[in-house]
C-alpha cells in the first residue's frame, strides 16, 4: 500500500491544489483535502490475527513432531506470535480482514473528527471550512462541514462526495475523482454561500499527512 506522502504524485497534488483554489473563487467556503495512512493503528487486530496463527502452528509442531510436549509448544507459539504479529503488520490487506467494517468506519469519523479541530477547519471566519478526509488503510473517505454550512446544507449532501471519491480509489483514479469531488463542494456551496469581495484563503489547500 502506498503511503499518503507517495498516494498522490506531485502533479497530482498541484493539480487537486489548483481544483480547491479554483472552488473556492466562486464560494466564501474553504475545502481542505487530507490524505491519511490510517486512522488508527488497530493493535488487536495484530494480536488476534498473529495469536491465532501462531497457536495453529504451534500446535501442529507439538502435536506432530513433539509429542505433545509443552517445551515444544511454548517456543514455537512465542517466535511465531512475534513473527506473524511482524508480517501482518506488513500487509495492510490482511489485516483489513482482521477488522470489522464497522470499527473501520467509526476510526475514520474519529479521525476526521480530531483533524477538523488541530487543523483548524473550525475556525475560519463564517465557519464555512469542509474537510475531506482520504482514510488510505481503511479505504475510506470522510467530509466534514463546519456548523455554518450544516445550517443551510443537509448533512447526506455529502455522500455525493463520498461516493465520487471512493469510486476513483477503487479505479485507480484517485487523483481525477477528488478534483471532480472539490468541484462539486464548490458547486453546492455558491449557492448558499458565494464568494466575498474581501474573501481569502483561510486554510491548506491540501494536507499530507507525514
Amino acid at each position: 500500500m502506498k503511503s499518503a506522502k507517495e498516494f498522490f504524485t506531485h502533479e497530482e497534488q498541484n493539480k487537486i491544489e489548483l481544483a480547491v483554489k479554483a472552488a473556492e473563487q466562486k464560494t466564501s467556503g474553504e475545502i481542505v483535502p487530507m490524505v491519511v495512512d490510517d486512522s488508527y493503528d488497530y493493535p488487536r487486530a495484530e494480536l488476534f490475527g498473529s495469536g491465532v496463527l501462531a497457536l495453529a502452528v504451534a500446535s501442529i509442531c507439538s502435536w506432530g513432531f513433539g509429542g505433545e510436549s509443552i517445551w515444544v509448544f511454548l517456543p514455537i507459539f512465542l517466535a511465531g506470535f512475534f513473527i506473524f504479529k511482524f508480517a501482518i503488520r506488513r500487509m495492510p490487506n490482511f489485516k483489513r480482514k482482521l477488522i470489522h467494517p464497522d470499527e473501520l468506519t467509526a476510526e475514520v469519523k474519529e479521525k476526521a473528527l480530531v483533524s477538523f479541530l488541530e487543523q483548524g477547519v473550525h475556525e475560519t471566519r463564517d465557519r464555512t471550512g469542509i474537510l475531506i478526509l482520504i482514510s488510505l488503510f481503511e479505504h475510506r473517505v470522510q467530509v466534514l462541514a463546519d456548523s455554518g454550512i450544516n445550517a443551510k446544507v443537509p448533512e447526506h449532501t455529502w455522500e455525493e462526495i463520498v461516493e465520487m471519491i471512493v469510486a476513483g480509489l477503487k479505479s485507480d483514479t484517485a487523483a481525477e475523482a477528488t478534483c471532480k469531488a472539490i468541484e462539486r463542494c464548490g458547486e453546492l456551496l455558491q449557492e448558499h454561500f458565494p464568494c466575498k469581495h474581501d474573501d481569502t484563503d483561510e486554510l491548506p489547500n491540501l494536507i499530507v499527512e507525514d
